[in-house]
């Protein structure tokens, strides 16, 4: 009798190995009341600068930390650091195009997670890998800047479905461009009807206080959730 060969379904179960990680990683968090925000986006989309907005306006509010994520390089930490004076570090990822819920934890590890109230990790930049790996963050957020086109949340749906939170970045150059907003939001609403979406320009500050009021409700409510 012919033996027969084992199939293994490899993605399912690193995916379910991830999931469960993630969770269990959700609920130290929970148990801490400390909140991490994932912000994603593809590269050049203003994922850095906007992060540094944001924590100049909450900082004084709350211990903020940053995990900078990247195939190599430390660009990003050594800017946060400069223009933010928080604590910074940078997470290399030996290649992979995304972080998933062992290598935050690492990070957080490494970072140490009890000196903080809320942690920004910023992801590897690309719209496909990041949405697969749930990194047992506390919400998600995903930066579309104008010029990348309002096609995104149709192209890349996984990202757009996974997100609490989408910010179109860079407002101040959409009279250069064919960016359609209408259509933009009506397509992440086919794709997720209930997150938010907030329009800001990181380079000029237009509607981050918006978004600081936005984070800062999210930052509460996990607090003060059981």
């Amino acid at each position: 009798m012919e033996d027969k060969v084992k199939i293994v379904e490899l993605k399912e179960s690193v995916f379910k190995n991830n999931d469960e990680k993630a969770s269990e990683l959700r609920k130290i968090l929970k148990e801490k009341k400390i909140f991490l925000l994932n912000l994603m986006s593809s590269p050049g989309s203003g994922k850095t600068t906007t992060l540094i907005k944001l924590i100049n306006k909450i900082k004084d509010q709350y211990k903020v930390g940053v995990m900078e994520a990247d195939i190599d390089g430390d660009v990003d930490a050594s800017d946060v650091i400069k223009e933010t004076k928080v604590k910074a570090i940078q997470l290399h990822t030996g290649g992979m195009c995304h972080l998933d819920a062992s290598m935050t934890k690492q990070g957080l590890d490494e970072l140490k997670i009890n000196d903080f109230d809320v942690i920004f990790l910023e992801n590897v930049g690309n719209l496909v890998c990041p949405a697969e790996f749930d990194t047992g963050a506390s919400k998600s957020a995903v930066i579309l800047s104008i010029p990348e086109g309002d096609d995104k949340p149709l192209k890349y749906p996984l990202m757009f479905e996974k997100v609490d939170l989408v910010i179109l970045n860079k407002i101040d150059v959409a009279p250069y461009f064919d960016f359609d907003f209408k259509k933009c939001e009506d397509w992440i609403r086919m794709r997720n009807k209930n997150c938010k979406i907030i329009k800001i320009s990181a380079k000029t500050g237009e509607g981050i206080d918006e978004l600081k009021d936005y984070v800062v409700s999210l930052i509460k409510t996990w607090k003060e959730e059981k």
